[in-house]
């Protein structure tokens, strides 16, 4: 018997009866990506789009993140986030690494919905795949989560103190609005809409952001002042990997291959595209000449704000996501924020503030408005869901208090995170290194360009070539903070 029809066996494990290769082949393919979207998608945006002596330190952020949520995903946070309840926002949290854990069927046990008086409005939600698949998903929202937090303190956080940031973010926040609104905590079950993570992912990412960039600091003046990305051209590929990746972010969130996942797909591109066209507009009409790094803004601005609604929206209503999502996050960024003391003391890096935490509350209170009810009783576990456009006008006051959750709790966690790792590392790096860069925080640069922290060798350089000697040799050195610089 070869490999093959043992693999196709109908006796478990290889096939059990509640098993759909579909929704399984399709839940590990959208898990791929959404995990592409940070690595190496975000890795290679965040490395282009900050000045050059920070494009390793930035990657590195990343990539240390996207591993480290990992390893304490499946170690504790999954089922603190997707576990049974321990409190009305708390899973209790343990080891996912048990094969008989992994193989069985997958399911959210607190997901059962209830009517008032006891009995089953909605049953458990239990997809057609191991739990090893759900596992995995899951953790590209959570690694993913915490890389766009990094957006916000980029070129400035001491790396010790992100390496301890991470772990203690994932278990104390992210996992909170994941079982709250997800895994069938008191959101969940209340009725709010957060169908793929404006709330859980882009709004908790926004806030932090925005706490941490306080707590840490600002960058240095000459940064904040002149901060030119190293390589546009690699941001772009950076973004689009970021936009194809949105594929599996929303079309992976009803955890199967079913006709919400198509039209979450459809909508989640119309938002992006009509968002990042918005923001283009915008930036010519104000500026007189479109900015690529505008309309990456803009792209980026029209998947959060989509994100919470994109399954149970119709497809014009995403038309209405992507135009909002396309001048009021460019307003509160390019207008507001330029006429407000408070928000220019602090320094968010690349804006997460505005571009994941104003489109994702933005995204989750136009589902409050436009929520659909015939896609809402296709996904929700709450019957007669509906937006206020639609009669439904109570959902819209839970999208709002489900906000103000998300807000105030993230706020608060990672305040007291951020305080309690200070006392024994800082959250600053020093002086000599903000004004170095990557050679100093790693001892590797970006580029190996000559006169960038390299040495001037005559045999490596060209200055041996006789028809340039007089014309191109050096005439002097002198020694400045990133290495040798020459004088020609």
């Amino acid at each position: 018997m070869n490999n093959l029809s043992v693999a196709y066996e109908p006796r478990p494990p290889a096939i059990p009866p509640w098993l759909n290769k579909g929704d399984n082949a399709w839940q590990m393919t959208a898990a791929t990506l959404v995990g592409l979207q940070s690595m190496p998608g975000l890795v290679i945006l965040y490395a282009s789009i900050v000045k050059k002596k920070w494009a390793v330190n930035s990657a590195f952020m990343a990539l240390y993140a996207f591993a480290a949520v990992l390893i304490c995903w499946v170690l504790l946070c999954y089922r603190l986030a997707f576990g049974d309840q321990l409190l009305p926002f708390w899973g209790k949290g343990a080891l996912s690494l048990d094969q008989k854990y992994l193989t069985r069927r997958a399911a959210v046990p607190e997901s059962t919905h209830h009517y008032s008086n006891g009995t089953i409005e909605t049953k458990m939600n239990q997809p057609l795949y191991p739990m090893a698949t759900l596992v995995y998903f899951q953790f590209t929202f959570a690694a993913i989560t915490t890389i766009l937090l990094a957006g916000s303190v980029l070129g400035r956080m001491n790396i010790k103190a992100w390496m301890a940031f991470v772990p203690l973010w994932l278990t104390f926040c992210y996992t909170v609005g994941a079982y709250s609104l997800w895994g069938g905590g008191f959101l969940y079950h209340w009725g709010v809409i957060d169908y793929s993570g404006g709330y859980v992912i882009h709004l908790s990412s926004g806030i932090s952001g925005f706490t941490a960039a306080y707590w840490v600091g600002p960058r240095l003046k000459q940064d904040r002042e002149r901060y030119v990305p190293n390589n546009i051209l690699l941001m772009l590929a950076g973004a689009g990997l970021l936009w194809m990746g949105w594929s599996g972010f929303n079309g992976g969130a009803p955890y199967a291959a079913n006709i919400i996942s198509s039209i979450a797909i459809l909508n989640t591109n119309i938002s992006a595209a009509t968002s990042l066209l918005v923001w283009t507009s915008l930036d010519v009409f104000y500026f007189g000449k479109p900015s690529v790094i505008g309309a990456v803004q803009g792209m980026i601005t029209g998947l959060a704000c989509i994100t919470p609604g994109a399954g149970v929206v119709q497809s014009w209503a995403a038309i209405v996501y992507g135009v909002l999502s396309g001048s009021i996050p460019w307003y509160s960024m390019m207008i507001l924020h330029k006429k407000s003391t408070l928000l220019q003391k602090v320094d968010d890096t690349l804006a997460v503030f505005y571009t994941h935490g104003v489109a994702g509350i933005l995204g989750g209170l136009l589902t409050g408005l436009l929520a659909q009810p015939t896609l809402c009783r296709l996904h929700l576990p709450v019957t007669n869901t509906k937006g206020a456009f639609y009669g439904g006008g109570i959902l819209f006051a839970k999208q709002l208090v489900a906000a103000l959750f998300i807000i105030g709790w993230n706020f608060v966690a990672t305040t007291i995170i951020l305080v309690l790792i200070r006392i024994f590392i800082p959250l600053r790096m020093p002086e000599e290194h903000l004004m170095i860069g990557d050679d100093a925080v790693h001892g590797e640069e970006a580029y190996a360009l000559w006169g960038d922290g390299e040495k001037y060798d005559s045999a490596s350089h060209g200055w041996h070539i006789p028809t340039h000697a007089q014309e191109l040799a050096p005439t002097g050195f002198s020694h400045g903070a990133r290495g040798v610089t020459i004088d020609l």
